[in-house]
């Protein structure tokens, strides 16, 4: 049986990454399903993406799994194939990654959770299947031509920072527990409208169209697969993108580049930038935006505090 846990250091992992002769594919899933017993669960999928090579993390809860995942290219048809002829996932949608790199992930990690999302909702005040229009990039295209269209974001806004689609509602907030009832604020007054609603991946997209038309917005609509898809079908049938900037993903990446626009900016010192990065002083970690320039100067840490504390860590 293969171990249920990873017992690598990071070196040792990234190491190993490195050393790979094969190409990784780096993509997402999730699906709301009925799932009886989340922790046996949780293990039958670590040992059978264990043993395909799978990395990547993955929630699971009684109401469904969301995962991301780097998957070797070279296991790719077996890994399709056990999510297909599997009673959870057959026909499940996969959205595979804008820009991609080897080094999304560098171990599996399988966590048990109340709700895949955290959305602060009751789920059993509303019908969560009740969602709004899967619109193709073509259709939100032609929608958002509509001057009463209302374009809202339904990501956390060190997501939209970096990028957003042109016109759109931005919220202010941390988590996406915060922006849904932020965003039914800011919609008052405005349940006839047509709304348009869109994420990285579509998931949060999911709950969010429910619970609009559950408290009376009557033209609610989402970007099927979100961004990601978004991107992939405008490439593809060579349409605009009225999407600018980079896609914040929650990978080790940070960011996939949608367009050349920069549209954010150095926290440091101002010039114009959209690399996303974790403090590198560990005991800090906190992620935010720094130019090359001021990485170097800063040994990659968002303040003269944790510059301190790194600069001691290398001399111990």
């Amino acid at each position: 049986m293969n171990r249920l846990r990873n017992i690598y250091d990071s070196k040792t992992l990234t190491a190993r990454l490195q050393q790979e002769p094969f190409q990784r594919i780096t993509l997402s899933f999730y699906r709301y399903v009925k799932i009886e017993t989340p922790f046996a669960f949780r293990d039958e999928l670590y040992e059978a993406f264990s043993s395909l090579g799978v990395l990547g993390r993955i929630y699971v809860a009684t109401e469904g799994i969301n995962a991301q995942l780097s998957v070797p290219e070279n296991s790719f048809s077996a890994f399709w194939n056990y999510l297909d002829n599997h009673e959870k996932f057959s026909g499940v949608a996969l959205k595979t990654a804008v820009e991609d790199n080897r080094f999304s992930f560098i171990k599996l990690k399988i966590k048990v959770r109340n709700k895949i999302l955290a959305d602060g909702l009751n789920d059993d005040t509303f019908d969560v299947t009740k969602t709004g229009a899967h619109l193709s990039a073509k259709e939100f295209n032609a929608a958002m031509e509509n001057r009463e269209t209302i374009v809202v974001d339904m990501r956390n806004n060190y997501e939209s920072e970096v990028g957003y689609f042109k016109g759109a509602i931005l919220p202010d907030t941390d988590t996406f527990k915060e922006t849904l009832p932020k965003v039914v604020e800011m919609l008052s007054g405005k349940k006839n409208n047509k709304i348009l609603l869109y994420c990285t991946g579509g998931i949060r997209c999911e709950k969010a169209s429910a619970y609009l038309k559950h408290v009376g917005f009557t033209d609610v609509n989402q970007l099927g697969g979100g961004i990601i898809q978004y991107t992939h079908q405008v490439r593809e049938q060579n349409l605009e993108t009225k999407f600018i900037g980079k896609n914040f993903v929650f990978d080790d990446r940070l960011g996939e580049r949608i367009t050349d626009d920069v549209i954010s900016h150095c926290y440091h010192c101002g010039t114009k930038s959209d690399i996303h990065r974790n403090c590198a002083n560990v005991q800090c970690h906190e992620l935010f935006i720094q130019c090359e320039d001021c990485a170097t100067e800063m040994h990659g840490c968002h303040s003269d505090e944790c510059k301190a504390v790194f600069e001691a860590s290398l001399a111990d």
